[in-house]
Formats: C-alpha cells, sequence, structure tokens
C-alpha cells in the first residue's frame, strides 16, 4: 500500500505550480521543443521493439522550486540529500505491452531538473502496491516525492505508474512481475524521448531503485537492463527497498505466522488473489477462497476506482477469517495455481548484477518482513554479486522508505561508488 490504511493519512504538503493539458508531440514539435518523432533514429543508436515505448503524449503537471522540494522533504521527515534544483514534472503516455503481449498503453512520470545540465543520467523509480488508479505518480502529487528527490539533486527520473493504473487502461496486474518489467522498460524507452521533446537528453546510465513493490519490480527491472532488454541503457547501481522479493519463502508464509500485520495482510493477500486469478488458475468462483460475505464484494473492490482505506473497511479483520478453511490450509501449503503464481513472481534476485547493489529495509517492518531482503541478499551473494543489506533501524514499512531516500539519494549522486 503506498498510505498506511491503519490511520488516517494526512496529505503531503506542495501543489502543483504549473499545470497544463496534454501536449500530443505534433504540437511540441509545433512550438518548437527539440527531440525525436516516433520512428525516427535515436541519438544513441538505441533500437526499438515494434512500437513499444513509443510516446502518445506529454502532459505538463507539475514545476517547483528547490525550497518547495526541500519543504515536501521535510514534512514527510525525508532527509534532503544534495538538492541543488527545482523540478518540472510530466505525464507521459506511451505505448507497451499487457500480460499476453497485446499492444496497449501506459503512464508515468517523467522528471527533470529545472535547472543544471542539458544532458542527464536516469533514475528508475518504481512505487509501492496502490489499488486506486488515481493514486498512481502520473496522477497523484502525493506520489511524486521520490521522483522530486531524486531529480532536485540533479537526474532524470522514470517513474512508470504500471499497468492498469494511472491513466492506463483495464485492470492492474498486481505482482506479475513479467509485465511490471515491461511496462517499466517501455518507461525508460519513453521517457528518453520525452525529454528530448522538453529540450534535455538522457545518458546510458541508469540507476534503479523502487520502494515496497517496487523495490521488487526494481531487482527484476535491473536484471532485464543487464541482460539487453533495454537497448540504450547501462545500469549502475540498484538500490530497492523493502521489496517482496522472496514470495513463496518469506512473504506468503509471514501472512500466516503474525510476521505480517492483520490490515496489511488482508489488503496485500486479497489484492494478490483477485489479480493473479486473472493470469493463473487460482479459483474459478471466489467464494472458493474468501469466506462471505467477502466473496461476493472482492473483485469489485480491486477495480481501480477503490480508495485502499475503503477496500480494508469491507474485508476481514485477518487473514484467517477472510479465507475459507480449506484456501487457508493451501495457503500454507500452496498447490495449484497459486504455487504456479508464487513461482512466477519470486526470482526477482535469481541474478547476478555486475554493479553495485543495496537492499535497504526496516527491522520492525511488519508488512514485508526484513528477511525478504536478507534471502535476497544470501541468493546475490551465492552468485558472487556484490550486495549490501542496510538496515535503516527500528522502523515499519513506511518509515523504512523515509529512512532510506537520502542515503539513495546520495549514493546514486556520488556515481554509487
Amino acid at each position: 500500500m503506498t498510505q498506511d490504511t491503519r490511520k488516517t493519512v494526512a496529505k503531503q504538503p506542495g501543489r502543483p505550480i504549473r499545470t497544463g493539458p496534454a501536449v500530443t508531440l505534433g504540437a511540441l514539435a509545433l512550438v518548437g521543443v527539440a527531440g525525436v518523432v516516433p520512428g525516427s533514429p535515436l541519438d544513441d543508436g538505441e533500437q526499438r521493439h515494434g512500437d513499444r515505448g513509443e510516446v502518445v503524449s506529454v502532459v505538463p503537471v507539475a514545476a517547483h522550486s528547490r525550497a518547495e522540494v526541500a519543504g515536501a522533504l521535510r514534512a514527510r521527515h525525508i532527509g534532503t540529500a544534495p538538492l541543488r534544483y527545482g523540478v518540472l514534472a510530466y505525464r507521459v503516455t506511451y505505448r507497451t505491452v499487457d500480460p499476453h503481449g497485446r499492444p496497449t498503453t501506459a503512464t508515468g512520470l517523467l522528471t527533470v531538473p529545472s535547472g543544471g545540465g542539458h544532458r542527464l543520467r536516469l533514475v528508475s523509480d518504481t512505487h509501492g502496491t496502490m489499488a486506486n488508479r488515481s493514486y498512481a505518480p502520473s496522477v497523484a502529487e502525493d506520489a511524486r516525492t521520490q521522483s522530486y528527490l531524486f531529480a532536485a539533486t540533479g537526474r532524470a527520473v522514470a517513474a512508470p505508474d504500471y499497468l492498469g493504473l494511472g491513466e492506463g487502461p483495464g485492470r492492474h496486474p498486481y505482482m506479475d512481475t513479467r509485465s511490471a518489467v515491461t511496462a517499466s522498460v517501455d518507461m525508460l524507452h519513453a521517457a528518453r524521448t520525452a525529454a528530448g521533446l522538453i529540450g534535455r537528453s538522457l545518458t546510458r546510465d541508469l540507476y534503479v531503485t523502487g520502494f515496497s513493490q517496487g523495490g521488487q519490480v526494481a531487482m527484476a527491472l535491473a536484471r532485464a537492463v543487464q541482460n539487453g532488454d533495454a537497448p540504450g541503457f547501462r545500469l549502475k547501481a540498484v538500490a530497492p527497498v523493502a521489496g517482496p522479493y522472496d514470495l513463496q519463502g518469506t512473504e506468503e508464509p509471514a501472512l500466516t505466522d503474525g510476521r505480517v500485520n492483520d490490515v496489511s495482510g488482508v489488503f496485500y493477500l486479497s489484492y494478490f488473489l483477485v489479480a493473479q486469478n486473472r493470469l493463473h488458475p487460482i479459483y474459478k468462483d471466489p467464494a472458493e477462497v474468501f469466506r462471505q460475505p467477502y466473496a461476493g464484494r472482492v473483485e469489485r473492490l480491486f477495480d481501480g476506482r477503490h480508495k485502499d482505506e475503503d477496500i480494508v473497511r469491507q474485508l476481514a479483520p485477518d487473514v484467517r477469517r477472510l479465507l475459507t478453511d480449506r484456501f487457508y490450509r493451501q495457503l500454507r501449503e500452496p498447490a495449484g495455481g497459486l504455487l504456479e503464481a508464487l513461482r512466477a513472481n519470486g526470482h526477482a534476485c535469481d541474478w547476478k548484477p555486475e554493479v553495485p547493489v543495496r537492499l535497504y529495509a526496516g527491522r520492525n517492518d511488519t508488512d514485508v518482513p526484513i528477511g525478504n531482503a536478507r534471502t535476497c541478499a544470501r541468493t546475490l551473494a551465492g552468485g558472487g554479486a556484490r550486495v549490501r543489506v542496510l538496515e535503516v533501524g527500528p522502523v515499519d514499512h513506511f518509515g523504512s522508505d523515509r529512512a532510506a531516500l537520502a542515503g539513495i539519494a546520495r549514493w546514486f549522486s556520488g556515481d554509487a561508488a
């Protein structure tokens, strides 16, 4: 969840200074913004896969001074790191593919510093779990603080909304690693084009971070980039925060043994089952998995329009009372479609990074237990990778993100040495 639904969540300070209507590629060309058009060679010789990553439109959504960025960070108790610039933010709509490989569109946020050099290094920042499409970075001001932090230090930032969130069509395939990676890779290409259209350019260097669900996506995205799935980009460093990397060995067992708090456990598990059932045969009728009255409402609740806190209020108080007896036993000993879904999406750390990796986690995290980071670190180190687990103190899930961000920004600004 991107908000702590166990209590009322205050809106973050900072309002957009400038907003504007959608700017199509044609309109940008008419006003003389330098860039590249779809189908033309990119400045680094990058090759596209079909029209994936092609920009459909660019929307200016916000501009903030350096002082405003610093104020927003202080209000969230995030260290300010070496802030040098104000920021400009744009919603980018681009072409990608759905989980079945069919053409679709997605949205994401491109943020750049308002000053500094023409050529910028890029940070990919992937967000945490959200059920409401309007919470996504390209739409919600509250979801942009991390992008503002990295951009204010002098980097461009690409923050994909993922499929089915923001202004993308359809429902979000929650925790489907493969489609999250394709949407994130295609956002990188779209960011390069969009940066050109606003008079900036991107180098090949890519720094990858993300929080919670986005931490898991960040690890899988980094693997894809290193493997050559994002031509034109060169992986430099990876710094995810509190990611559920080990679904089968750590996160799923923690739902029933007390390591994950009741509210978050119900939310995450319900979302996972409903979304994954569209990709794996977990159930034919929700009543096979969920007790009544939850079986009759759970799929409707995850339609992309309900607020996270409203979903929680309409579900069971804990996982045991959410599930049927039969499925609760299966949760503890996964089989069938559930096991297939866990295995398909639980191997983000099964590779050998050739760049520095830092895994950030909080000791008191009861959404994504720190065992996820430790297991990931062992897996990466077993392959000979350079990896560190940075425990950011006795903080909870959202506290781990706040505690980690400034350090990640400083690390990236120092070229991840």
